[in-house]
């Protein structure tokens, strides 16, 4: 929610050929993995992110913020899409805009009916149907740039294999000479801490219903050899605006994808800082134990609105990532049972080796009994205020980082690669320290 994050973003190999994207129309079986031809390597894609620095699209969200969106189907409470007529001109303008722009297979199909996202090389609408209906989300990928290939090839490599009640479901796929449209289903519910500071209760049973939820898809991905790497809070989606909505994970631009039988470990540096686990820090092989150290601190985040590690300064954020040290000071962690912190603790461990998989996580007593015993005390007002409290002060702090940076001509591709510098500094500086 609010202002985001910088990614930390992988440089792509020069030396590798890339190949283009194939029409499926209908898809296949789960079980056919036609896109298999797009892992490259150890697997990894890099992705461009939004406008203003911020995250990749999230294809199909309703959010009231454009660059909160994701894809995921909607329910029957889901609030009836607006009909362009009710549009106001210079959204009708818009629509008109990108419709020209779609092949004609594509608007054959689905009468496009909303922009709802935006990055760099992508752009995201709310479709409907012709014959059914039903509301879609199209992401339009702009593939004739390497960079939105490599977006496009890392989400099909992972989309085409999963079937998950908690992961996004593509549902087909057109590809043209230079853009590629990704059908998915669509999301109504909004984001996952959004929800917290809309309701007017939130306890430790409802943070285990959620964590619940988001096990289950990464331990569903990490059977199929799929890290995430880019767990955080904005590619977690409701489902639909119900209370008993489920949450689905979105958004694998940065995922890795392997074959049962390949190497397991990755070496490319990515993700979003606060969320990067210590080993991808020092650019040490790891393993999908990353995803669940950001699960860990997404727990810490839920359990109490306030990060584990935070610091507008990269070097030092990265040395506290490092260290592994947090504290559990501060409302409403008085309030938190012991369990849910023990659950903590065990996730946002330093060794990977030594860090809670996403099957064990879900043996956690705190997990299994639904904190059965724990305090049923509200913890959304709590949550609520650090949440919206970090948002005023991280919205702040990148309008002035814009400001800085508004007199420079720097791309944003060579800014990532000054942060894979910052990398290289740390590696440098603490190695003997993190092996020692």
């Amino acid at each position: 929610m609010g202002c985001r994050n910088s990614k930390v973003l992988p440089e792509p190999p020069g030396d590798v050929q890339l190949d283009l994207v194939k029409k499926v129309d209908p898809p296949p079986p789960p079980q056919t993995d036609i896109y298999k031809h797009f892992i490259r390597g150890d697997g990894t894609r890099s992705k461009m992110g939004g406008a203003g620095g911020g995250g990749g699209d999230k294809a199909g969200s309703t959010s009231p913020n454009p660059a909160l969106a994701h894809a995921a189907t909607p329910t029957a409470s889901a609030p009836p899409p607006k009909d362009p007529s009710d549009l106001s001109d210079p959204q009708r303008k818009k629509v008109a805009k990108y419709r020209a722009k779609f092949d004609p297979r594509v608007t054959a199909k689905y009468d496009i009916k909303a922009l709802i996202g935006r990055g760099s090389f992508s752009r995201v609408v709310r479709v409907e149907h012709k014959s059914t209906r039903q509301p879609y989300a199209i992401k339009m990928i702009e593939t004739r740039y390497r960079e939105g290939r490599e977006v496009c090839e890392s989400e099909l490599c992972v989309l085409r294999r999963v079937r998950h009640t908690n992961i996004i479901q593509l549902m087909e796929v057109f590809e043209t000479a230079e853009r590629v449209y990704m059908v998915m289903e669509l999301a109504t519910g909004g984001e996952l801490f959004d929800r917290i500071i809309a309701r007017g209760s939130f306890t430790e049973r409802d943070a285990t219903r959620v964590l619940q939820m988001v096990l289950d898809g990464v331990k569903y991905l990490h059977t199929l050899g799929i890290t995430h790497r880019d767990l955080k809070p904005e590619n977690l989606l409701y489902y639909h605006p119900g209370a008993d909505s489920k949450i689905i994970i979105t958004d694998f631009g940065l995922a890795s994808s392997r074959k049962k039988g390949d190497e397991c470990l990755m070496k490319t540096t990515c993700g979003t800082p606060e969320y990067i686990a210590p080993e991808i820090l020092v650019r040490k092989p790891y393993t999908n134990a990353v995803d669940m150290w950001a699960l860990g601190v997404i727990s810490y985040i839920l359990l109490s609105g306030t990060m584990p590690f935070e610091d507008d300064n990269r070097m030092r954020l990265y040395r506290q990532i490092l260290k592994g040290k947090y504290s559990f000071s501060g409302e409403p962690w008085p309030s938190v049972s012991n369990l849910a912190k023990d659950f903590v603790e065990r996730i946002l461990t330093v060794d990977p080796s030594e860090r809670l998989t996403a099957g064990q996580a879900l043996k956690h007593p705190w997990i299994v009994s639904m904190a059965a015993s724990s305090s049923m005390k509200n913890l959304q007002r709590c949550i609520s205020q650090n949440l919206l409290k970090r948002a005023s002060s991280r919205c702040h702090s990148t309008k002035s980082a814009q400001s800085t940076r508004s007199s420079r001509s720097t791309k944003s591709n060579k800014a990532r690669r000054v942060r894979e510098k910052e990398l290289r500094e740390l590696n440098r500086r603490y190695q003997q320290q993190y092996n020692g």
